[in-house]
């Protein structure tokens, strides 16, 4: 499948990666700008926190189904340093190369991590997602900025993420009644309104959507796969 920037140069010092993102950020598209989605994509990278082999697990599902259509679990080396806030250029490079390998060009993915809510609004789902020209959702576990409300305790409950300069950039959604809620935000071609809507419709009975559910499953190396 083809990608926007397959020749980027990632030989970069930290200094100079927090100037691309900076650089970058405009050509994220925080609005829907989605076709008809028949299949979803779920993406979860593993790496240590030094530099030496990665891996970066692909599930590809039907929609709303979410039945399995394919799967790619690419290994390879990662060389950035392990720097809080450019964690996307240590696994994006492996994202890339995973995603040349798939046969399915999926219509919408599922990144396990951030997107918009990022201290320079362009974390890893719209660093990818700009890349692969692709709409893309962060499902983060975790918050990285911002402050919230907490949702209700149901399933389905949310509330805005709202970032240290005041603006809305993600929700945190509860996907299971009683559980910790997760942290959703855009990453490219879609609303936040929206990415918190499909982290819900494909969430089945697990904190985790389905999608970067089963991506993780794939790295683990669960007999599923």
């Amino acid at each position: 499948m083809e990608i926007v920037f397959d020749s980027m140069n990632w030989d970069l010092t930290p200094r100079e990666a927090v100037e691309l993102q900076i650089r970058l950020r405009g050509q994220a598209v925080i609005r829907d700008d989605l076709g008809s989605i028949i299949t979803i994509a779920g993406v979860d990278v593993q790496a240590t926190r030094g530099r030496g082999e990665g891996k970066c697990g692909i599930v590809v599902l039907t929609y709303p189904e979410l039945s399995m259509v394919e799967s790619v679990l690419y290994e390879g080396m990662v060389t950035f340093p392990y720097v809080p806030g450019l964690l996307a250029f240590r696994e994006v490079p492996l994202v890339l190369k995973a995603f040349s390998q798939l046969r399915t060009k999926p219509d919408l993915v599922f990144f396990d991590g951030h997107g918009l809510a990022h201290p320079r609004r362009f974390g890893l789902a719209c660093h990818a997602g700009v890349a692969l020209g692709i709409p893309s959702i962060g499902c983060a576990k975790s918050l990285l900025v911002g402050r919230y409300e907490e949702p209700g305790t149901e399933a389905g409950s949310m509330s805005d993420l709202i970032a240290p300069e005041g603006d809305v950039v993600g929700k945190v959604v509860r996907t299971k009644t009683g559980v910790k809620p997760v942290f959703v935000s855009p990453g490219h071609r879609i609303s936040i309104e929206s990415a918190a809507e499909f982290a819900l419709s494909c969430t089945r009975g697990s904190r985790i959507p389905e999608p970067t559910r089963l991506a993780h499953l794939l790295l683990k190396g669960t007999s599923q796969f």
